[in-house]
């Protein structure tokens, strides 16, 4: 099937089991995988030292796999950005090599967008997703959509109150040849301000997050905001945001609340329900590709051309 590279330029593995059931599975289905020399090297919460990672990093450009696959997120890719080898990346992927990851790959995603230009993807990561107990079928399918060059969008149904709020559009294609961009919304937002947050006009922003109250996940929308980047889209899609505790002292303030005051801040349709993020059931987003957005009653629909190589 593929060569899968697998490589640790963020957070230590901590769960050693669930990263030794992620390669079985991916050898289950048929891939040779590739384990980078300091996969599993530990220095404090990091995968070995900065350098280690940047190495890391270079050997996966470097293996001439089908894809390069992150171990886990967690954090370490912002501290690196400066000495990436972009350009050797996007050799690779000119060769053929996708580069996929969530969570805090989200740094590197859009560096090498504002860079180089060049596409990489939002997907599974080794451990949480092909090391679960029971993996994904969706998420295995988008993955294997990808691996074939198969993949040729997205789509999900919209929640009521999605469908309630975007009423006086009409169906339709809602973006054309937009940049879809984007990723874990608090990575994403340190970034602003700096070289490596791209300058995307008129683009489709996907955003997801873990962990982050949503009083948090509207400052940091705030910030976006305050910034002009939310009003330069064509769309801003909302994907899955959990794993947080509301208190008593919101009184009914709560992640619908954080959405519709979004919306009323701006003119561009704000969508929720995509499925990616922390979470099982994830689909796999070409990060700098030119997407076509197409919402039909409850249906919508990412699409972008076959990724031939």
């Amino acid at each position: 099937m593929a060569h899968i590279y697998i490589y640790s330029p963020s957070g230590a593995v901590r769960d050693k089991a669930a990263f030794k059931r992620g390669v079985s599975r991916l050898k289950q289905l048929g891939h040779e995988v590739e384990l980078d020399a300091d996969a599993l090297t530990r220095q404090t919460r990091f995968a070995g030292d900065d350098a280690t990672r940047l190495a890391a990093i270079e050997r996966a450009a470097a293996s001439g796999a089908d894809v390069a696959l992150i171990s886990r997120g967690g954090y370490g890719l912002t501290r690196i950005l400066p000495n990436i080898a972009y350009k050797a990346v996007a050799k690779a992927i000119a060769k053929g090599t996708q580069f996929v990851g969530v969570s805090d790959f989200t740094a590197f995603q859009n560096a090498l967008l504002a860079k180089t230009g060049e596409v990489s993807w939002a997907g599974p990561a080794l451990g949480e997703d092909f090391g679960a107990p029971l993996p994904d079928d969706i998420m295995e399918a988008c993955f294997d959509d990808l691996v074939s060059g198969q993949g040729e969008g997205a789509g999900w149904r919209l929640s009521t109150a999605t469908c309630h709020a975007l009423q006086t559009r009409r169906s339709g294609v809602w973006a054309k040849d937009a940049v879809l961009w984007g990723g874990n919304l608090a990575v994403l937002t340190s970034l602003l301000g700096t070289p490596y947050f791209p300058q995307v006009q008129g683009g489709v922003l996907f955003l997801e997050d873990v962990g982050e109250h949503p009083y948090r996940i509207e400052r940091m929308l705030t910030q976006l905001l305050h910034a002009g980047v939310l009003a330069q889209q064509k769309a801003v899609v909302l994907g899955q945001f959990t794993s947080y505790k509301l208190t008593p002292h919101d009184k009914g303030f709560k992640l619908a609340s954080v959405v519709d005051w979004l919306r009323s801040q701006l003119k561009v349709p704000v969508l929720t329900d995509l499925p990616f993020g922390h979470v099982a059931t994830k689909v796999c987003l070409p990060v700098g590709a030119k997407v076509s957005l197409v919402v039909e009653d409850r249906d919508a629909l990412l699409l972008w051309a076959h990724n031939d190589h």
